[in-house]
């Protein structure tokens, strides 16, 4: 498996939710759990590996080294309640990452990614720890292009600009995917905090109304420069 460099969140290192949706793919299970142990590398040539006989147990490898395994999850919190598309657009105009990103270029939210190249979304507050962006794919996306999509608005629903943060764990469920040109809504939900630890939710949904994907996500705050 080959992250390409296209995929990152901060530079030099891949997507998580991203990557997550990769691995996922891979996993025999409707519902998946992805921990990403180290920054996943960018075009390099990587080793999945099936750890069970039903294939519920996946892990990534660089080399000898473990970037992330998947195994069968669970999601236990009721979906993030969607918002219309206009409260979406609202909240898209007070995306708090215009001039204090810690990532700029990242795929999904880098204010720095050009039209068509990222999806440049921008998960703006709707309500109380509850944040939402419009979504409008250009094409019909792939099952990873929607877990990356449900990645960072769940660190956006906390200040990530000025707390910088980055994906640990993400459970998600894909149900189904958005058309081309079809006018979605990315819901993020800040959960709880424990130390560096914020425990996130978010949902996808389509331009009816309909439950597209959903995730709950740990996310661990970080030093930015360790990215760098």
């Amino acid at each position: 498996m080959i992250i390409e460099k296209r995929f990152h969140g901060p530079d030099g290192s891949g997507h998580g939710g991203y990557v997550a949706g990769m691995l996922a793919a891979r996993a025999a299970s409707d519902t998946v759990t992805v921990t990403l142990r180290r920054p996943p590398p960018l075009d390099t040539d990587l080793t999945v590996t099936v750890e069970d006989e039903r294939g519920h147990g996946v892990r990534l490898w660089d080399g000898e080294t473990l970037v992330a395994e998947a195994l069968a999850g669970a999601i236990v919190v009721p979906p993030v309640p969607p918002v219309p598309f206009e409260k979406a657009l609202e909240g898209a105009e007070k995306y708090r990452a215009a001039e204090n990103h810690p990532f700029p270029r990242c795929f999904v939210c880098g204010p720095e990614r050009a039209p068509g190249d990222g999806l440049r979304l921008e998960p703006g507050p709707v309500a109380e720890a509850t944040v939402a962006t419009p979504w409008v794919p250009a094409e019909a996306p792939t099952a990873e292009l929607v877990w990356a999509a449900m990645d960072c608005p769940g660190g956006w629903a906390f200040d990530v600009a000025g707390r910088p943060a980055v994906l640990g764990t993400m459970t998600g469920r894909v149900t189904d995917l958005p058309e081309a040109g079809e006018r979605c809504v990315v819901m993020g939900l800040a959960r709880s905090r424990e130390d560096r630890k914020m425990h996130a939710a978010t949902a996808l949904y389509g331009a009816d109304g309909r439950l597209l994907g959903r995730s709950e996500q740990i996310w661990i705050e970080i030093d930015p420069q360790r990215f760098g």
